[in-house]
């Protein structure tokens, strides 16, 4: 059984100073007027043994003792007393580890387990810590017009939801057939093994419409003829999902990119252009839907944007949560 501490409750707070704690990751707790949740920030939910014995020390000195998940994969001290923020920040830092996810900025990327997963097509672990360092670290003094959230995911089961992201990256494995090894055999095993039934023997060949096929990569060395060893692999980008009281299911830029190089331009990209197109309070679906799929899409796979121009811009930030 789990026992914390009752917080001690003191006086009321002014709105300025729990909108201030608020930007640093103390989220107030309904509940009680000088007393906040304190997000500690994670790779994309990684962190070490000693990290989480540090945490779990914070917990114990500044807070209830009670720590929770949330769904960005960070972690959240209770119970902490507004006056000792600043202490439980002071004593993170000095472990190397630090408060946020808050505000009209990039979130905490997260990602599924795809690098460790038997489904998963890419290194999952590798490239949300790239996009962690770049665009939640390198862009923290970059106001957006709200906040910003990306997800990575290692496979089409889509485990983190990367299409109800502001951008979403799911690995993929594109089925290349070598119809001159196909057999058209009466019992295909390609066939029986894809899993969202696309591939189909039509006229005494192996079939893969490229337009359903979700490019999970589970039909490959199916073939005994070996009709179905290459891939193409890479990396499917959705923009303009969202989640929450209007869900928007993002839509998928229009090609495969085949490099993390690729991918975290794209991601840059369309993060300068939210900033720079987007209005204040809009989310990035809203944003896509007013300018059309097509524009953005258009945009970010050209060199068209202007990022020293666009960082330099005054943007104010509409994020409530």
């Amino acid at each position: 059984m789990n026992t914390v501490k009752v917080p001690f409750t003191g006086g009321t707070l002014p709105p300025e100073e729990i909108k201030r704690v608020k930007a640093l990751g103390c989220l107030q707790d309904k509940r009680y007027a000088d007393v906040f949740n304190v997000r500690v920030i994670t790779r994309n939910g990684k962190i070490t043994s000693e990290e989480h014995r540090v945490i779990a020390e914070a917990a114990e000195r500044f807070g209830s003792g009670a720590v929770t998940m949330t769904t960005r994969l960070t972690l959240e001290i209770q119970g902490v007393r507004h006056a000792d923020i600043q202490p439980l920040i002071d004593f993170l830092g000095e472990h190397g580890l630090s408060t946020g996810g808050t505000g009209s900025l990039v979130r905490p990327v997260v990602s599924c387990k795809g690098t460790t997963c038997q489904y998963g097509l890419c290194d999952t672990y590798g490239l949300s810590e790239k996009l962690h360092e770049k665009f939640y670290v390198g862009y923290h003094g970059v106001t957006l017009p709200h906040k910003f959230k990306i997800a990575v995911g290692g496979c089409p089961n889509n485990c983190v939801k990367p299409d109800l992201n502001d951008l979403g990256i799911i690995g993929q494995r594109v089925p290349m057939v070598d119809f001159a090894k196909c057999r058209g055999c009466g019992r295909c095993q390609v066939q029986q093994s894809c899993p969202v039934k696309v591939a189909k023997v039509l006229d005494g060949k192996i079939r893969i419409d490229p337009t359903e096929c979700n490019n999970c990569g589970r039909c490959k060395g199916k073939c005994p003829f070996g009709a179905l060893e290459e891939y193409q692999e890479g990396f499917k980008i959705y923009i303009g999902g969202r989640w929450g009281k209007r869900v928007a299911h993002g839509r998928p830029l229009t090609r495969i990119f085949t490099s993390e190089e690729e991918v975290m331009d794209v991601v840059e990209k369309a993060i300068l252009l939210f900033r720079d197109e987007g209005i204040s309070g809009e989310r990035f679906a809203d944003t896509v839907d007013r300018l059309g799929f097509d524009y953005v899409n258009d945009k970010l796979l050209s060199d068209s944007i202007d990022k020293d121009a666009i960082l330099k811009k005054t943007v104010k930030g509409g994020a409530t949560c």
